[in-house]
């Protein structure tokens, strides 16, 4: 019904029109292949990896979900957004410590515009690096592990000279670059934020494949049971990130002339989920690291031992991961919740702008008195926040590996939680404009 209403709306109808087209530009560049990539052999070992089920084991398996597939093909826009959100959680975190990066973040929608001047500057680097780390997997036939192609079985990259490559890494970081480009134009011309839109695209793309995968290989019993697991972690998904807790705000009247301003009364919403996907994001790249390490620098036919402990205890098999993989990942998700939510809700600053502005929570006196009130409150958010988001995160993996589906459907909560959370965004972004426009007032 609001996506009706919507199209029935002339500037809003425009906008998503606009954000339509840059999602069907999006996707046809993530199909587009990369110069210097043998397509028939990708296409060979992407489905012996499928088949065996290393397709799901890969280290690399979560970042080519959260690329639409797009990695792992070698396309145009095989990085995806991955580069951006990551310059954008570092350039987030050394603003809280960089006093020049604070000062600059003081200073409005200037100071604002310089860190994003910053953020870009970084993706180009990191999407660089990624680039090159993946052509060389590609290179070396360590794409597809566990599965007969090499870089003399089945070459990813046929004729790998100096000039194929660099053209292929030239390639690769143009695409990061257009994608950044496409995410800003959604941002200011279409429906929600761009770089949320394009990343709720990428993993949405993933799923139809995956269910038709465990469809032809396990039938349909077990893909109505993926179904099944699938709906029921949305719906909780959908269920928490809507909580919330409503801190009450009284504000004192006060007089500016001959006119009296405040007496309202209001609430200052915290989200249980305070700190959204960033800390799960946070615990996949940590522990994405040493198996990339292990891949790039590692001896496969006499291992040394740091890659044995590697391969052991931190890599994703086709019998799933271990046990110590779960419990790194359930305490690193929790840490940097924690970690991420108090370097981003400042309790002391909310406070003194309540105090200037004639606010004060009833019962709780201005000041330092509501700031460790504040203080209090997001702590008991937090604790069952991160605890919530670790389970999660982890809940599809367990319980798909429980059914039998584990090595077919690589379905993470990060992948739920993304897309749950830029729906609803962009869901109340599209009703917010539409009492804008369609607002009559108290006397109909």
């Amino acid at each position: 019904m609001t996506f009706v209403r919507a199209f029935s709306t002339p500037d809003l109808r425009k906008k998503l029109l606009f954000t339509a087209g840059m999602i069907v530009l999006f996707r046809f560049g993530s199909y587009l292949p990369t110069p210097g990539v043998s397509q028939a052999d990708v296409k060979h070992c992407s489905g012996l990896a499928s088949a065996s089920g290393t397709g799901a084991a890969s280290v690399l398996a979560v970042l080519n979900v959260l690329s639409g597939n797009s990695l792992l093909r070698l396309s145009v826009f095989a990085l995806n957004v991955m580069p951006y959100i990551t310059a954008s959680i570092i350039l987030q975190l050394l603003t809280q410590a960089v006093p020049r990066l604070q000062a600059l973040k003081l200073e409005g929608r200037a100071g604002q515009a310089k860190i994003t001047q910053y953020t870009r500057y970084l993706t180009v680097g990191l999407a660089v690096v990624e680039s090159a780390s993946y052509i060389a997997l590609a290179r070396d036939g360590r794409l597809f592990p566990g599965t007969d192609c090499t870089a003399t079985s089945y070459p990813l990259i046929p004729h790998p000279s100096a000039f194929t490559l660099a053209t292929m890494l030239v390639t690769m970081v143009s695409g990061t670059a257009v994608i950044m480009w496409m995410g800003e134009l959604i941002t200011d011309r279409g429906i929600g934020n761009g770089m949320s839109v394009v990343l709720f695209t990428s993993v949405l793309a993933v799923i139809p494949g995956q269910l038709e995968q465990i469809y032809l290989t396990k039938k349909i019993g077990y893909a109505a049971m993926a179904v099944i697991v699938i709906i029921i972690v949305i719906g909780f998904v959908v269920f928490m990130e809507q909580a919330q807790r409503r801190i009450p705000v009284q504000y004192a009247k006060r007089m500016h002339g001959r006119r009296m301003y405040g007496g309202t009364s209001t609430y200052l919403p915290v989200k249980l989920n305070q700190a959204g996907v960033v800390p799960v994001m946070f615990a996949s790249s940590a522990l994405y690291l040493p198996q990339l390490a292990a891949s790039m620098f590692g001896d496969s036919s006499r291992p040394q031992g740091w890659v044995s402990w590697v391969n052991r205890y931190l890599s994703v098999t086709a019998a799933g991961p271990s046990f110590f993989y779960y419990v790194m990942f359930f305490l690193l998700i929790v840490g940097f919740a924690g970690f991420y939510v108090s370097i981003t809700f400042n309790p002391s600053e909310i406070a003194d702008n309540m105090k200037k502005y004639g606010g004060f929570i009833p019962g709780i006196r201005p000041g330092q008195a509501t700031a460790g009130y504040l203080s209090y409150v997001l702590v008991r958010l937090t604790v069952p926040g991160a605890v919530y988001l670790a389970v999660i995160a982890m809940f599809p993996m367990v319980a798909l590996g429980l059914i039998g589906v584990g090595d077919q459907l690589l379905f993470s909560g990060v992948s739920l939680l993304i897309m749950v959370g830029v729906a609803l965004d962009t869901l109340k972004q599209i009703e917010s404009q539409l009492q804008q426009r369609n607002y009559t007032g108290f006397l109909r």
